[in-house]
């Protein structure tokens, strides 16, 4: 039976679930409750966790370890206050318990929030739980995301999303952020400033966040370091001359010959990753202080404000005020 003043958190479990989807929230939620007496407003008590599968028993994860289960036949009488769906390294391994698929699609409205970890977001949409809703998941199976279900606003550079009572988060560790944002939401944020701390992470990771830089996104669409150099430098002389001329400079090519290998390279013209960096320093700025907007503009090496609001459009698709607004840290 929970415990007076608890809460009880359920993650679901089924073969092939990756480990680090489960474990990273489930130590977040197990340190919460250390710190639960301390909370200014009292409002948390202790988490109750369970892991469930349909059948209960063993359950191999993708990792080779297997993990010991509850059935879900032992929650018949208890109220869930957060369901908990886990990824896995592949999308059909998520939704092939076509059983516990449907013992979400009944529990998850009896629950007070339900969420997922990086693709455990295709369990809920094939629950029908995110129909109609704003949802994140890992980048790399967005896309399949949104075409497999286009009744989801699939939001593919967010760190996680809350929309309702429902909450989803992006690839694999950002399961610790959804963590503590839900820890944040039950017990304040020095509840939560505790857990991050025992965790080593950072707790200023606000959702809306890109899921990765755009230097890592550059590097990432490109089997030659070449320009690993060069994009890290560029990163620390924002408000140096970035052109293509200056560029090819550097690097001891003419021009004509740079700009069509990184091209070729980067999978993006100097200018575009130039302004993509830009609008990356310019964003970390914005969440994580109160600078004025032009000092801003001015220190990522943008000529105006509103040269950077036109950036901030063209590739984030909302303006740096906007922005500031929504994923600016609370402190």
């Amino acid at each position: 039976m929970p415990k007076a003043n608890s809460r009880r958190i359920v993650f679901t479990a089924y073969d092939r679930i990756s480990l680090l989807d489960l474990a990273g929230p489930l130590e977040a939620f197990r340190i919460a409750s250390t710190f639960g007496g301390s909370s200014p407003s009292g409002r948390l008590g202790t988490y109750e966790c369970s892991v469930v599968s349909v059948r209960g028993g063993p359950v191999k994860t993708a990792d080779g370890v297997a993990l010991v289960t509850d059935s879900v036949r032992t929650l018949h009488r208890t109220q869930i206050d957060t369901l908990i769906v886990p990824g896995a390294f592949l999308v059909d391994d998520v939704t092939r318990d076509r059983d516990l698929v449907q013992w979400v699609r009944k529990k998850a409205p009896t629950c007070r929030r339900v969420c997922s970890v990086c693709i455990g977001s295709f369990l809920l949409a094939a629950a029908g739980v995110l129909d109609g809703r704003r949802a994140a998941t890992h980048w790399m199976h967005a896309p399949l995301l949104a075409a497999r279900h286009p009744q989801v606003a699939v939001e593919p550079d967010a760190i996680f999303v809350h929309d309702g009572k429902v909450w989803s988060s992006a690839g694999v560790t950002t399961g610790i952020d959804l963590a503590l944002a839900l820890i944040e939401e039950d017990a304040g944020r020095q509840v939560a400033m505790n857990v991050a701390r025992m965790l080593v992470v950072y707790l200023k990771r606000a959702g809306g966040q890109s899921q990765y830089s755009a230097l890592l996104a550059a590097q990432a669409q490109s089997e030659s370091e070449t320009f690993d150099p060069l994009d890290r430098w560029i990163a620390e002389h924002l408000k140096e001359d970035l052109r293509v001329d200056a560029l090819a400079e550097r690097v001891h090519m003419s021009p004509r010959n740079f700009a069509r290998a990184y091209a070729k390279r980067r999978g993006r013209t100097p200018a575009k990753a130039v302004e993509a960096i830009r609008v990356e320093a310019a964003r970390r700025r914005l969440e994580e202080t109160g600078d004025r907007i032009e000092s801003v503009a001015e220190d990522s090496g943008f000529n105006n404000e509103e040269q950077m609001r036109c950036s901030f459009i063209r590739i984030l698709g909302i303006p740096p005020r906007e922005y500031r607004k929504r994923f600016a840290a609370t402190v």
